[in-house]
């Protein structure tokens, strides 16, 4: 969990991007003047860090946008006020579109002292006049429906309501009588052809008396059926998604994890079909995947390798037929050893991903803690038996000094656990004695597939990227992470190269 919170300090990187906003020749002198006017008044803080490290990468975002394309940003209220400045100063206020309120829940737990937050804000930006938009619409409320669409003539076509057929506008051209029925005051709406076809078609109402003759003193009415109206119009109050809760099958998981239908109702509005959507701040892919999911070309970023790999997950697992790549992982040893020199921590997450583990620790390791269970880097599940007990292989993760000790720690742990096999990930190549006490450990045994596997296991780094696996029981119950529902690409059989 730790691994998604967002946690921003005032400190000398962002004095750095501070210091170039506000001197670079490249920089937009509106957005110079917006950041040092709010960093007078806010001071140096997290607020004032955060709206930092979100101003130069909104710059960056801006100058790549293409003159049809659109810029959702999504906010709590904490920030809000002054990330709409900001935007003001980069999009210009004259490309603001929408604040869209998402109320993502029913009720909350803050309400002591004040009213519940129980709503975000998404702001809705465009690069120019030229970018695409395109109505959303919802669902009818069944209320709406029952109030207005009270008529069924029962001919198959539908609950139908009435709708004017006078002109708004005074048309002496439109004033001509209609089968007994006189003309509003203005004329009707249509010509008298057009009333011909609406006549065959069955689309006029003619009032009629209780004895079923012609009533000529009310007016004719056009009927609407509810099959061909698209829906109510999407406004920019959203209370008809729901948040992700425990139960939801969507659910992967994830503290930050957004509903997909709500990106794939800005992905629908603003773009088309093979039109890339970049989501500069990844998460847990929900972007990635509403756009690979209509048909669209994507880019997704985002900096820990933990998120990184479950993004590869949910795209591996949702889309099978997706075709994707990853850049900036390491693909060789030297590329592994290079990570591990700058980050121990992403290079255990990074290395985790290699065998699917969940990464362990009551701090998602970024202090270097192992929570509860001390010596446990990462945790594999998965189901074996008759009666479907789950089981579980620890896993731990060495990028320096290796030693003979090490694996007896590991068979240790393994007695203090009940895990049913460890696993040993080392960058460096292990010693005789290592694999030795590796295989003294001997075997876990599979009563439901009866075969044995080692009960500890030794991989380099070279071997998994080479394509060696953990020796576990072929349990198609993989418990580790949540997985991803399947899913289907609005056009899976042709999806386009993302820069094709």
């Amino acid at each position: 969990m730790t691994a998604f919170e967002d946690t921003w300090h005032w400190d000398i990187n962002t004095e750095g991007l501070y210091q170039e906003m506000v001197t670079s020749a490249d920089m937009p002198p509106q957005v110079s003047s917006m950041i040092a006017a709010l960093r007078n008044f806010i001071g140096t803080n997290p607020m004032m860090a955060y709206l930092v490290n979100m101003s130069v990468r909104l710059v960056e975002l801006h100058r790549v946008l293409k003159p049809s394309g659109s810029l959702y940003l999504h906010c709590d209220p904490t920030a809000s006020h002054y990330l709409k400045v900001v935007l003001d100063a980069i999009f210009g206020f004259e490309n603001y579109r929408n604040e869209i309120v998402w109320k993502r829940q029913s009720a909350h737990s803050d309400a002591r002292y004040k009213f519940s937050d129980v709503a975000d804000i998404i702001f809705f930006y465009v690069k120019s006049g030229k970018a695409l938009f395109t109505p959303q619409y919802t669902e009818h409320d069944p209320e709406y429906i029952k109030k207005f669409y009270r008529y069924d003539d029962m001919d198959g076509r539908g609950p139908y309501r009435l709708a004017d057929m006078a002109s708004p506008n005074p048309r002496p051209n439109m004033m001509y009588e209609w089968k007994g029925y006189g003309y509003p005051s203005k004329g009707w709406r249509y010509q008298r052809d057009t009333m011909q076809k609406l006549d065959e078609d069955g689309r006029i109402y003619y009032p009629i008396k209780t004895d079923g003759s012609p009533d000529y003193t009310k007016r004719l009415a056009l009927k609407r059926y509810l099959s061909e109206q698209e829906g109510s119009i999407v406004t920019n109050i959203w209370d008809d998604i729901q948040p992700l809760h425990g139960a939801t099958a969507e659910r992967l998981g994830y503290p930050t994890q957004k509903p997909q239908a709500l990106l794939e109702r800005i992905i629908s509005a603003s773009s088309n079909p093979g039109d890339v959507v970049l989501d500069p701040f990844c998460g847990c892919g929900t972007a990635v995947a509403a756009a690979q999911a209509l048909g669209r070309r994507w880019i997704g970023i985002d900096i820990t390798h933990l998120s990184i790999a479950l993004i590869k997950y949910r795209i591996e697992d949702a889309f099978p037929e997706a075709k994707f790549e990853v850049l900036g992982e390491p693909q060789s040893v030297q590329d592994a050893r290079y990570l591990a020199e700058n980050s121990r921590h992403q290079f255990e997450w990074w290395a985790l991903s290699l065998v699917r583990a969940r990464p362990a620790g009551g701090d998602g390791g970024k202090t270097g803690k192992k929570g509860a269970d001390r010596g446990i880097d990462g945790i594999i599940n998965f189901i074996d038996g008759a009666k479907g007990a789950p089981k579980q292989i620890i896993v731990q993760v060495k990028s320096g000094h290796v030693s003979s000790a090490h694996i007896r720690d590991l068979v240790g742990t393994l007695e203090r656990t009940k895990a049913a096999i460890g696993v040993y990930l080392t960058l460096e190549e292990p010693t005789a004695p290592m694999r030795k006490e590796a295989a003294e450990a001997g075997f876990y045994h599979s009563d439901l597939w009866n075969r044995d596997y080692p009960r500890v296991q030794i991989y380099t780094i070279e071997e998994l990227l080479s394509g060696a696996a953990v020796q576990m029981p072929p349990t198609s119950a993989n418990v580790t992470f949540q997985r991803a529902q399947r899913q289907k690409s609005e056009d899976s059989t042709r999806q386009p190269d993302l820069f094709g």
